[in-house]
């Protein structure tokens, strides 16, 4: 990433780690769009532990009784806080990639229009939900995955993300559902 000024919900020092494991690839997957590539903060094993204990610290001990990941790069953060808390974890998938029955919710994204799905036994009635996912963007796959968590039962007990693009306001969609972002650009 640039040499911007980094700022998140965890502190400057997370931002900071979440930062230098970024790489801008421009024009993925459409001309015009910046992806921002987490893969080499996730493949730096020191570095993907402070973000997910950062993430503990922020949510504390007992606050969520099982952590849903938003495909794909979500799953990945979402299976290394389950490990680490014992907690279970849920996959919520994009269309037609679950087995048995699901919920679906459609939502627009910043290059186009997709659909979550989550199966609807995934959770227990009242089970409180820690949803991650790698990057909020306009907020579309993140209402979609919150609306499924509620709509199987789950109450949601957090929303986190390693990265917030703050300029495509996707915090006020979600509003008033709190944000968590280690990082902020």
């Amino acid at each position: 990433m640039t040499s911007e000024i980094v700022t998140g919900d965890s502190g400057p020092e997370l931002a900071a780690l979440v930062a230098g494991g970024t790489v801008d690839v421009p024009d993925f997957p459409k001309p015009g769009i910046v992806f921002k590539d987490l893969m080499p903060l996730f493949s730096d094993g020191p570095a993907f532990r402070q973000v997910v204990d950062g993430i503990l610290v922020h949510y504390g001990a007992g606050s969520f009784d099982v952590v849903a990941g938003v495909e794909a790069r979500g799953f990945l953060v979402a299976a290394a806080i389950g490990y680490a808390t014992g907690a279970g974890v849920v996959p919520i998938r994009k269309a037609g990639k679950l087995p048995r029955p699901a919920f679906s919710a459609s939502y627009e994204l910043e290059y186009g229009e997709a659909t979550l799905e989550v199966h609807r036994d995934a959770f227990e009635a009242g089970q409180r939900v820690l949803v991650v996912d790698d990057v909020l963007a306009t907020g579309g796959t993140a209402g979609a995955a919150l609306d499924l968590v509620e709509q199987a039962g789950g109450i949601v007990a957090g929303f986190t993300v390693l990265m917030e693009l703050a300029f495509l306001d996707g915090r006020k969609r979600l509003n008033p559902r709190p944000v968590h972002a280690l990082l902020t650009v």
